[in-house]
């Protein structure tokens, strides 16, 4: 019995400018196909959000509009980050010899999780250079962007990623167009932050495929009220998502969080922002309760933390993409901050 081979959940709104609605090229039979690659450590959420709008868009229509296998490095059942065995349909090997001689799917989805930086597989690079080719379109849910910029597939095209696997993706793929999006399509690939993003994603697919009415259908039937925009953040900045910031306290944030590697000064933000250091100054007391440079710190020592986590940069190398110029100096701030050294951290 496939486990969640077949169906899953998801929610909420775009707006039609988001996604190419002349990119969906169903199969003869009107079926729109996807080819879903679960690596290890996946995240079930996300991959339940994808699929599971799409069953019930089937269900809703009264006729089966999508279809969608899961495949794995080699056949056998992946374990997900929560720690669930889930069956897939074939091994990457057999669908590319598959892919060879029969029709392609709509598109490839690659669905990760943690810890993808160490994730190696030749037969899967090997299968999206193959899509890629055959203007197949391509997905990455969650980190499965790590995976197709691995692969060499993201060049000079916008995309996205998971908030919190950011800060490292754009150290390891310094050339990418990243942005801060629930889900960015670009050039036939299309790149989504994964978790709850991927349901905004299948329903806006199901909107440009069977409508609007089945999209809130859809939505109606999982007890959601809207789905949300491609473009629209991920997240509030840090300290925000329920305080009502004014948008001028929020500008400032973004600028901040733009500039970690080479913190600007107060003055430079103003007058990059046209408000004054007073008014800055005031910004940050009356919302957040501290100063700009003590919450500009905050966001470094955050930065720097996931680069640790998650990246084998040496500290050195997340000090300097941090804006410390010295290791000492990166070391101490890191101890007041967190209670540990950095060194200690990565042993951890």
């Amino acid at each position: 019995m496939n486990l969640i081979n077949n169906r899953l959940v998801g929610e909420r709104r775009l707006g039609r400018g988001n996604f190419d609605a002349t990119a969906f090229m169903p199969l003869a039979d009107g079926v729109t196909e996807f080819l879903i690659v679960v690596v290890p450590g996946f995240s079930q959420l996300c991959m339940s959000s994808f699929i599971d709008p799409l069953r019930l868009a089937n269900r809703l229509s009264g006729r089966e509009r999508f279809r969608w296998r899961l495949v794995s490095d080699d056949g056998s059942p992946v374990i997900c980050a929560s720690g669930i065995r889930v069956c897939v349909d074939a091994s990457l090997n057999e669908e590319a010899r598959l892919l060879k001689s029969k029709r392609l799917p709509e598109g490839i989805v690659v669905c990760a999780g943690e810890r993808i930086d160490h994730y190696r597989s030749a037969s899967l690079v090997s299968l999206l250079r193959l899509c890629a080719r055959r203007n197949v379109r391509l997905y990455g849910l969650g980190t499965g962007a790590w995976v197709l910029a691995a692969a060499g597939l993201l060049s000079d095209t916008r995309c996205t990623i998971h908030w919190d696997a950011m800060a490292a993706f754009s150290e390891t793929f310094e050339d990418l167009k990243l942005t801060d999006a629930l889900f960015v399509e670009q050039k036939g690939i299309v790149t989504c932050a994964g978790e709850f993003a991927a349901f905004d994603l299948a329903v806006s697919s199901i909107e440009h495929r069977c409508g609007a009415d089945v999209a809130r259908s859809v939505c109606r039937f999982l007890t959601a009220d809207r789905w949300r925009e491609g473009e629209s953040c991920q997240s509030a900045p840090l300290g925000l998502r329920f305080s009502g910031a004014s948008e001028k306290l929020i500008r400032i944030i973004r600028t901040m969080e733009n500039s970690v590697d080479e913190p600007l000064t107060i003055h430079a933000i103003s007058q990059q922002e046209g408000l004054s250091c007073r008014q800055i100054q005031r910004l940050f007391l009356q919302d957040l309760k501290t100063t700009p440079m003590r919450y500009y710190l905050l966001l470094r020592m955050a930065r720097a933390r996931q680069l640790l986590e998650i990246t084998d940069m040496s500290v050195l190398q997340v000090a300097i993409a941090c804006g410390f110029v010295s290791s000492s100096h990166f070391s101490k701030c890191f101890r007041d901050h967190f209670g540990e050294a950095p060194s200690s951290l990565r042993r951890s």
